[in-house]
């Protein structure tokens, strides 16, 4: 993995993230769903394990240079169970963050993320790992930034609150 593959794909989420921010029909109101606070902290710890587990194996210099992480870069290096452990824990965090999500992105993001997970460990080229890597993080920027509201939002949105009752 290039630092030229990660700032493209954080681009990619940058951009995804402007136009949220910008396009006034951004979340789609029809299909988004309100994060709870639990959801937001799963897809966020979720999201850091993922990278702190690709970092380890791409960016190895870096994540030790954090105290403590050497037995953790081990492990994951390892590509043994505690490596298939660091990997899926947070893999199954950022998929019960967003469960409440449409199911279409939630099947999505499942195929993506098995799919990190076998060419990462039946020896699969390394080009095919990272376009895995790269469409998995594109569906989760996608379905944070196009169809998930905050916590912290007061609209609401399909999903969360019943429509008022209409008197004839």
């Amino acid at each position: 993995m290039s630092t030229s593959f990660v700032l493209t794909l954080a681009a990619v989420a940058s951009i995804l993230l402007v136009l949220r921010l910008v396009v006034p029909g951004l979340p789609i109101r029809r299909f988004a769903r309100q994060l709870t606070p639990l959801d937001l902290a799963l897809t966020v710890v979720g999201m850091l394990g993922l990278i702190l587990h690709c970092a380890s194996m791409f960016f190895r210099p870096i994540v030790a240079a954090i105290p403590g992480t050497e037995r953790v870069i081990e492990q994951i290096n390892s590509m043994g169970t505690a490596s298939m452990i660091w990997y899926t824990v947070p893999a199954l965090m950022v998929l019960v963050g967003l469960r409440r999500q449409q199911w279409v992105s939630l099947i999505l993001l499942a195929a993506s993320l098995l799919a990190v997970g076998v060419t990462m460990y039946n020896g699969t080229v390394v080009s095919t790992h990272l376009n895995t890597i790269f469409a998995a993080g594109v569906i989760i920027a996608a379905t944070v930034f196009f169809l998930s509201t905050p916590p912290w939002s007061r609209k609401p949105w399909p999903g969360t609150a019943r429509p008022p009752a209409v008197n004839p």
